[in-house]
């Protein structure tokens, strides 16, 4: 099979979105926006946890630049 053979059939399946059904995209949005207040809700009362991650990160990005 030849790279170009994969591509098109990779394009083609980018291109068939999955259709979720009204009622559980609605649910999947809701559960998503509760999921952003949680997180936001313990950012807020635990900055000091919001520091180290974003620390964590950087070294990480750090290393990965690095090697």
């Amino acid at each position: 099979m030849t790279n170009v053979a994969r591509l098109g059939t990779l394009g083609l399946m980018a291109h068939v979105p999955q259709r979720l059904d009204p009622d559980r995209r609605r649910r999947r949005l809701e559960l998503l926006a509760a999921l952003a207040d949680a997180k936001s809700a313990r950012e807020h009362s635990q900055p000091q946890r919001l520091r180290g991650a974003r620390l964590r990160e950087l070294i990480a990005n750090r290393r990965r630049h690095a090697n």
